[in-house]
């Protein structure tokens, strides 16, 4: 069985790449897990994650910290407002099925964009919490 962090990223990626209208936003199926060096512009890709064991008696729990970027070079804040909103739309409480884990919820908690040093290219961070638990 996978681990329960290993099988969640893979059904986030999984639904990001299926997800019609984040697709449109892109202009493709521009989810990344680790960036191409000739990747072009919109992109999001699929960040640091914090896994905590908030095991019970009733069993073994396990609290996910997931962060997603979005990047844009589209002059201005609005294309990476549009891209947070679609990985919102995508992923808050989507019913994933990670491979040998039960999702007992995945909510988003919050979301910060700017401009970065370049002057050029802005990004929108997003950072959403999950609860898993194996299958029996």
């Amino acid at each position: 069985m996978l681990a329960a962090n290993v099988a969640l990223r893979a059904a986030v990626h999984a639904a990001l790449k299926a997800d019609t209208a984040l697709i449109a936003v892109l202009g493709g199926a521009r989810v990344h897990d680790e960036v191409p060096r000739d990747a072009a512009f919109p992109y999001v890709t699929l960040g640091d994650a914090v896994i905590t064991d908030i095991s019970t008696d009733d069993g073994a729990v396990q609290e996910h910290q997931l962060v997603l970027h979005a990047w844009s070079r589209q002059g201005g804040h609005r294309e990476a407002h549009v891209i947070a909103g679609a990985l919102l739309q995508a992923l808050d409480e989507a019913p994933l099925a990670p491979a040998g884990h039960r999702l007992v919820n995945l909510r988003f908690a919050v979301a910060d964009i700017r401009r970065e040093s370049d002057g050029r290219t802005y990004h929108a961070v997003l950072r959403f919490r999950a609860v898993t638990e194996p299958l029996s």
